[in-house]
């Protein structure tokens, strides 16, 4: 591999923005100076000023794969990423068959090798029946154990509360949830279906998983992860009732230590609310619910007061043709990686959230919770996995999505980011208009 020199770069790491060339050898970040010189036959770009950004850490992503490849799959999904700029992604294990044993875990692995654009972890999964599968998990092999205590897909809602209780006491990874109730859904739908009868309309889906559902199970999650002092992560917080559960502060603490408990929200949930379902129904139809405009003003908060510490896209797939389904049987999940980051610098566009930020949350939060090795940042020595981003408005045609489905909630949006360049292990694979190569990602590295 030539090494590359990307030189006039506007750098954003570590909380700051920065005027630096950045050279690229054997797959990793060789150098970050001003002013370096070109060696004989090297590559050079020109950034012309515009912003070098670690590649995107996605930690919650759902790429289909096995069992559900007729939405989306490893291939498709990861293609969809890089152009978006996510060089990583951490997959979660309900598919078909669920990850649910360790034989099951290595065999994705498998399917992701020499067919995955992005670098690459698979969540470990939990059920009521695999205490000591989670508690033989080996600590390098995933990033985390999920758990869904909220209806979930095939076997893996766990509200055995002796399951849970084992599971938070022995996970030797960091435990990552789901939190919805599943009774308060089933009276809530059940008291929508007795007055509307098979009428009901995406537009109550944040009531039927409402507000209470959320908060009922992420308090449940809290108090067992403080009993048993466990890392605990919880996943795509919708509302602003559950912020007042988290600590406000940075991931690391200025004593060395993390936080052993942490929340995430997703770009959706910051790019739409209730409003939103009168024109995308089904499309933005999701668990938990897109719920309201204050709720998604409170989240934006909420990453600059630290309080929720990692910013992901939960890319859920599924078909036009199941999103057309009445709301009951249309399927919950959107598809985001495409646009995610582009959606995430439109906060920075109106003045919302600040590059660095955006690139705390989105890149070093993810790597540093789950101890990713050697990615997430711009340093020396690091995988170089980066994303030049270019000024210049562009709007989402259904045409160029690249996720299997075909779709996107953003089509007809305009962003005034797109992504220009990605590189994963120090090769470009996209150029801003496609794809370029074979896929190269690597299996994530957990330093644990």
């Amino acid at each position: 591999m030539t090494s590359t020199l990307i030189v006039n770069a506007r750098l954003v790491n570590e909380g700051r923005a920065f005027d630096a060339d950045l050279r690229i050898e054997n797959g990793r970040i060789a150098r970050i100076d001003t002013h370096i010189a070109a060696q004989p036959g090297e590559q050079v770009i020109d950034a012309g000023g515009r912003w070098l950004l670690p590649g995107m850490v996605d930690d919650q992503v759902h790429f289909r794969e096995p069992g559900l490849t007729h939405k989306g799959d490893i291939a498709t999904e990861s293609a969809a990423a890089v152009a978006g700029g996510l060089t990583s992604f951490m997959d979660m294990p309900n598919t078909n068959p669920p990850t649910l044993t360790a034989d099951a875990l290595e065999a994705k692995y498998a399917l992701a090798k020499g067919r995955a654009w992005g670098n690459h972890g698979f969540y470990f999964g939990a059920s009521n029946d695999n205490l000591e599968h989670v508690r033989t998990l080996d600590p390098k092999a995933a990033p985390g154990v999920k758990v869904f205590m909220g209806a979930s897909t095939g076997n893996m809602l766990v509200d055995n509360p002796e399951v849970l209780d084992g599971i938070f006491a022995n996970a030797p990874v960091p435990i990552i949830t789901h939190c919805e109730d599943t009774p308060t859904i089933d009276a809530n739908m059940a008291a929508l279906k007795a007055k509307y009868g098979d009428a009901l309309t995406a537009d109550m889906h944040p009531d039927i998983r409402s507000r209470e559902a959320c908060i009922k199970s992420t308090r449940l999650a809290l108090e067992l992860a403080r009993k048993h002092d466990s890392r605990l992560h919880v996943l795509h917080i919708s509302t602003a009732d559950e912020l007042a559960l988290f600590e406000r502060g940075p991931l690391l603490r200025g004593d060395g230590t993390r936080k052993r408990i942490t929340a995430e929200t997703c770009i959706h949930f910051l790019r739409f609310d209730r409003a939103d379902y009168a024109t995308l129904g089904n499309l933005i139809k999701c668990n938990p619910a897109i719920k309201d405009a204050s709720d998604r003003e409170a989240l934006v908060k909420a990453l600059i007061d630290d309080v929720i510490d990692v910013l992901a896209t939960d890319h859920a797939p599924h078909t036009l043709e199941e999103k057309e389904k009445p709301y009951v049987q249309a399927p919950s999940g959107l598809p985001l990686v495409q646009y995610a980051l582009v959606a995430a610098l439109e906060l920075v566009h109106e003045g919302k959230l600040d590059v660095e930020r955006v690139v705390q949350k989105f890149a070093h939060a993810p790597a540093q919770l789950f101890d990713v090795r050697e990615r997430g940042f711009l340093r020396e020595g690091y995988h170089a996995d980066l994303v030049l981003i270019d000024d210049a408005p562009f709007t989402v045609k259904r045409a160029d999505v690249l996720s299997k489905c075909g779709w996107s909630p953003f089509e007809g949006r305009t962003f005034h980011h797109r992504i220009a360049a990605t590189w994963v292990n120090g090769r470009m694979v996209w150029n801003g208009k496609e794809l370029l190569g074979t896929p190269n990602g690597m299996r994530l590295e957990f330093d644990r």
